[in-house]
């Protein structure tokens, strides 16, 4: 592990202690080149002297918008991420993303992925709106691994950056989707090979610290391809090239104050040699488990904060300088608007951020009210930014000129707010009769490889089809069950009811291939992280304001004991559901909400089904638009969208006939979205329902999110006896019952509900364990039973300790992350509060 960093100003010397932050801000202003010394006052400033350089950030900042064309706005890149490869000869400290080939075998993950694994994630990206396909990977995986090698050479690629090139050309010409590589250190001869198949690269230069390469134990070390040297040569011969070039720095991980300084400087002296530099990125570290530095503090929020300022002093007006917003939490984003960014980077609606699977993406409506909140407007670009869009002859290869101009606007170069074209092979300009030559070998080249293209569905038209408004545009059910799982992976659309049904009803072979091609879909969009929530839950249906007379029961004290208990266990959800008693005061299911609120603050509150919700308004006499609102005046978070078995009437009548009517359910839960709630979603199987029935109810729900965008996850649940327990398939065993229902259901709602979780309490964690690899991503919450009548909580004496949720992880290979009720990261205070 490196060593603990130090207090990072001990470095500054007598000689640059002096120099005055106000001088240099005025010496910037008017355009001087500033010294180490004078950017190191920056990157140092505190106090007083960093109220003035945020003011100057945010100044040149607004008068580079301005300049632009495009005042008061900031930008962010609606992306697909695809993990190329996650083999590489570096050895980072801190990087999560990379395995090795022992570990790809525990995980059954393959060493790249395919040609027809990339293109189910880049359609399903197309369909949500997505325009750039950032394309990660390690570094030269081949020069240390010979999987790799082999890989490659059976699959016939010189290298990865040969495969790195066939894949760019893929995913433009059926998607017309802009690749961003991001491939690590190229050689310029690469760079220009490159250059065809994307409007841009970016490789992050880090720093320019060689202890931190040189010396033993520290986090570079070992890692050749992290060489300052080398990065800054790849930066250079980018420029050299014409390459829009994305880079930056990274704070926190070891570099001193003057190390930041210099790499500062460097990256502005390449901007001045080429003008290539479209963006530079400052990103703040984040410590990850089983690294080396898991136990390394974050980068401190005030310096990293100042060192996006001073860049922004450096690299002046015209320069966008960018923080991933993930990698913050939303609170701080005021901070770092005042330090003068101006970009959002790339956000996925699809794909996790793999190199940081335990920061989710926030939802792009949030940044965009956020960045509202702020001042400013949140407007999409596209990978290259408009100043190189606009001249597209000094910037972009010939071939990239149609692809691009077809999802810019012509007027402001920012991305076009209609769909995306799909597809670009006849828009080649004229003249690239050998480009398009070529691109049609490359595509030839992967299909003689893996024999599918002709199998490939055309990409996908967002809104349309069977599952989105009832009309079939569908496949038959011809076909094996693994061409017809590897349709849907590509595009839940391309299938209609019967070939849901018969994915739904595969046995042996045929659901070992639809497990593991759901589970690929999970692994390439949701990521690798099994997430979990630390909660407490109360059963409503127990209140007695009179006071408890059973160990099920509560009244409005013990509401606020409960939780203010569950807070202090370091719980950040208490979900509450369940009908009040009919001779409690209708007043009661809002009063169980005050109580907890006044007694816990900050716990999320994840209360009252769509039959609660019924119930509370006809009871109160309120429309249904009223009791959500006092719902929230109460202190109401989200809902849960249970209390319904299948939306079926037939079903209902048969296995629950006091659940609400499913007309009145969909109503609600609709309500709700549409009043700001999000919600959870069910399906409860194994009982009197069909297969059909099972497909109808997932098309309903993706048609419910496809309207208010307001789930946020799915949760199969098998029903127990004595009416449940019925497998739709004679013979099938119980554990292939549910392996079916969850790849299905990964598959069917892939890029409409993001989470597919499985009820762990229903299946033990055995059989949860083997669901987490057909699909599942989710273990739903830890239920803590607390220390406060713990009876009250349905499914009380069912705990998931985190450290039992890890070991599962552990097996598995994958992370756990901690996570909000709507999947968000919790912050420091609740994960160490967890007792």
């Amino acid at each position: 592990m490196p060593t603990p960093r130090t207090d990072l100003r001990s470095d500054v010397g007598p000689e640059t202690a002096p120099v005055l932050v106000a001088h240099v801000i005025d010496r910037a202003r008017a355009g001087a080149r500033l010294s180490v010394d004078e950017v190191l006052a920056l990157v140092t400033a505190d106090d007083t002297d960093r109220d003035l350089l945020f003011a100057a950030a945010s100044t040149l900042r607004d008068e580079g918008l301005a300049l632009a064309g495009r005042p008061g706005v900031i930008t962010y890149s609606r992306k697909v991420f695809v993990p190329l490869t996650t083999l590489c000869r570096d050895r980072c400290h801190y990087c999560i993303f990379v395995d090795t080939p022992g570990q790809l075998l525990k995980k059954n993950k393959p060493a790249y992925m395919s040609p027809e694994q990339v293109l189910q994630v880049v359609r399903q990206g197309a369909a949500l709106g997505c325009k750039e396909v950032l394309l990660t990977l390690g570094d030269r995986p081949e020069d240390r691994w010979p999987e790799a090698r082999d890989w490659l050479d059976e699959h016939g690629y010189a290298s990865t950056l040969d495969y790195v090139a066939a894949i760019a050309r893929l995913v433009t010409a059926e998607t017309g989707l802009l690749a961003h590589l991001n491939p690590g250190v190229m050689h310029a001869h690469e760079l220009a090979e490159l250059r065809p198949v994307a409007p841009s690269m970016g490789m992050m230069l880090e720093t320019t610290s060689r202890a931190l390469f040189e010396t033993p134990g520290q986090p570079h070390f070992g890692s050749p391809d992290k060489d300052p040297a080398l990065r800054l040569q790849v930066i250079e011969d980018a420029g050299a090239a014409r390459i829009p070039f994305t880079t930056g720095i990274l704070v926190g991980i070891g570099e001193t104050p003057v190390d930041r300084a210099e790499s500062l400087i460097a990256l502005r002296d390449a901007e001045e040699r080429h003008g290539h530099i479209q963006e530079v990125i400052v990103q703040n570290f984040r410590a990850k488990p089983r690294t080396a530095m898991q136990d390394a503090p974050d980068a401190d929020l005030l310096e990293y904060a100042t060192v996006v300022a001073a860049a922004r002093v450096v690299m002046g007006a015209r320069m966008r300088i960018q923080v991933p917003p993930n990698l913050s939490d939303p609170t701080e984003f005021a901070l770092l608007v005042g330090a003068g960014i101006d970009d959002w980077g790339g956000v996925s609606p699809l794909t996790a951020d793999h190199v940081n699977p335990e920061r989710p993406w926030p939802h792009v409506d949030d940044l965009a009210a956020a960045t509202a909140s702020l001042g400013y407007e949140l407007r999409e670009r596209l990978t290259a930014h408009p100043e190189y869009l606009a001249d597209p002859e000094t910037w972009l290869d010939a071939a990239m000129h149609a692809p691009a101009a077809a999802l810019a606007d012509p007027a402001t170069h920012l991305a076009r707010t209609a769909p995306p074209v799909q597809g670009t092979r006849n828009a080649a300009p004229a003249g690239s009769g050998a480009q398009e030559e070529s691109l049609e070998q490359e595509i030839g080249a992967v299909d003689h490889v893996r024999g599918t293209r002709n199998a490939m569905p055309s990409a996908p038209t967002p809104q349309t089809g069977s599952l989105e408004h009832g009309t079939t545009r569908g496949t038959s059910t011809g076909g094996t069950v693994r061409g017809l799982a590897e349709r849907a992976a590509a595009d839940p659309l391309a299938l209609d009811d019967a070939a849901w049904q018969r994915l739904l009803e595969a046995t042996g072979t045929d659901l070992d291939d639809l497990a593991r091609i759901a589970d690929d879909v999970r692994r390439y969009t949701v990521g690798e992280a099994i997430t979990i929530a630390v909660n407490r839950n109360l059963t409503s249906t127990g209140f007695r304001a009179a006071g408890a007379q059973t160990p099920d029961q509560f009244d409005l004290a013990d509401a606020a004991a409960i939780a203010a208990d569950a807070w202090d266990l370091g719980a950040t959800e208490l979900c509450i559901q369940g009908l009040i008693a009919p001779e409690e005061a209708p007043t009661a299911y809002l009063d169980i909400v005050r109580a907890a609120r006044a007694a816990a603050p900050g716990i999320h509150l994840h209360a009252y089904r769509p039959q609660d919700v019924q119930d509370l308004a006809a009871r109160n006499g309120l429309t249904l638009d009223e009791a959500f609102a006092a719902m929230r005046d109460a202190g109401v978070g989200t809902v849960p969208g249970t209390g319904v078995k299948v939306l079926s009437e037939r079903v209902r009548g048969l296995v629950a006939p006091g659940d609400l009517e499913i007309d009145r359910w969909v109503e609600t839960v609709t309500a709700a979205h549409r009043a700001g709630f999000r919600s959870t979603s069910v399906l409860f199987y194994g009982h009197v329902e069909t297969a059909a029935e099972r497909i109808a109810h997932l098309g309903a729900l993706r048609r419910i999110q496809s309207e208010t965008r307001g789930f946020t996850e799915f949760v199969p649940i098998p029903l127990p006896g004595p009416a449940g327990g019925v497998g739709l398939v004679p013979g099938r065993s119980a554990l292939d019952e549910h392996r079916a229902m969850a790849a299905v259901a990964r598959l069917f709602l892939s890029g409409s509900i993001p989470h597919i979780q499985i009820p762990w309490t229903r299946h033990g964690l055995e059989t949860s364990t083997v669901l987490l690899q057909a699909g599942g991503d989710d273990l739903g919450g830890t239920l803590l039973d607390g220390r406060v009548r713990p009876e009250a909580g349905i499914e009380s004496g069912n705990e998931l300790p985190l450290t039992d949720a890890a070991r599962i992880a552990r097996r598995l290979f994958r992370p756990l992350r901690q996570r909000t009720t709507v999947y968000g990261e919790p912050s420091d205070e609740r994960k160490a509060a967890v007792r």
